[in-house]
């Protein structure tokens, strides 16, 4: 499997977001699949009740029409309206047909270091497994990814790869933290993972915090940074091979030594 990271710059325009995701697919190198950021639709810091549509809505159907026109399946972040009047944080994968393969709506909220996701954003419920390109694979958004259990439970689903989409929050310390729990995930699921954040904003969101460190990651199932994109925007199509996982999983059998 040949996976593009698309480290893009996400800014206040969904249809200028679209086109920048389309400019990503024509980079990505016959890539199977296409990995872009949490909140691709528009950067957090507007209103995203104003801006979320349902799945059939005019950007998913922009991402469908544009996987099939790169024969390029891809997993990209949008908002839905939630019931209550906020929205849901959703990841869609797209096949490379351009067939809606399945969403996830973020669990976890980022209610932490002065900011409340959650005045905005309503949680979804469920781990969810959708199978891409043949591979199985596991989706996780953010802040999520500060949450082992969740990560386990797509690995217990029979996830083949973790797929990491975020929008993270700049600030001190947080380009640490975002790389670590990367390889942590990693390493103690013996599992690849395909971790992609936004490029940083240059200027400040309409309201709130800047969001984005750039540092998209490829690590391998023992943990090896296979690729880190730095901080600025790029598109970098890697192999994935998926019989590493079975080599590694030989030598350090330790999800079959849980003791739950």
């Amino acid at each position: 499997m040949r996976v593009a990271l698309c480290q893009i710059e996400v800014g206040d325009e969904p249809e200028a977001n679209l086109a920048a995701v389309r400019e990503a697919l024509a980079r990505a190198e016959d890539a199977d699949l296409a990995v872009f950021p949490e909140a691709t639709m528009i950067r957090f810091g507007n209103s995203l009740r104003r801006v979320a549509e349902p799945l059939d809505g005019a950007f998913v159907t922009g991402l469908r029409e544009a996987a099939a026109e790169y024969g390029t399946a891809l997993v990209a972040g949008v908002f839905e309206p939630a019931p209550d009047g906020r929205a849901y944080n959703t990841v869609v994968v797209v096949g490379s047909s351009g067939e809606l393969l399945g969403s996830y709506r973020k669990i976890h909220m980022f209610d932490a270091f002065a900011f409340a996701e959650s005045d905005t954003v309503a949680p979804g419920g469920e781990p969810v497994v959708v199978e891409v390109c043949g591979v199985r694979i596991g989706l996780v958004t953010c802040y999520d990814i500060r949450f082992p259990e969740l990560a386990r439970a797509l690995v217990d689903r029979g996830a083949q790869m973790l797929v990491v989409t975020a929008a993270w929050a700049q600030g001190p310390f947080k380009e640490e933290h975002w790389t670590t729990l990367v390889r942590a995930r990693a390493i103690e699921n013996t599992i690849w993972t395909v971790a992609v954040d936004r490029a940083p904003d240059r200027t400040d969101p309409p309201h709130g915090l800047r969001t984005g460190v750039g540092r998209s990651l490829l690590v391998d199932p023992m943990g090896t940074v296979v690729t880190d994109l730095g901080p600025f925007p790029a598109v970098r199509t890697l192999p994935v091979d998926l019989a590493l996982t079975d080599e590694v999983r030989r030598v350090l059998p330790s999800l079959e030594h849980r003791r739950l």
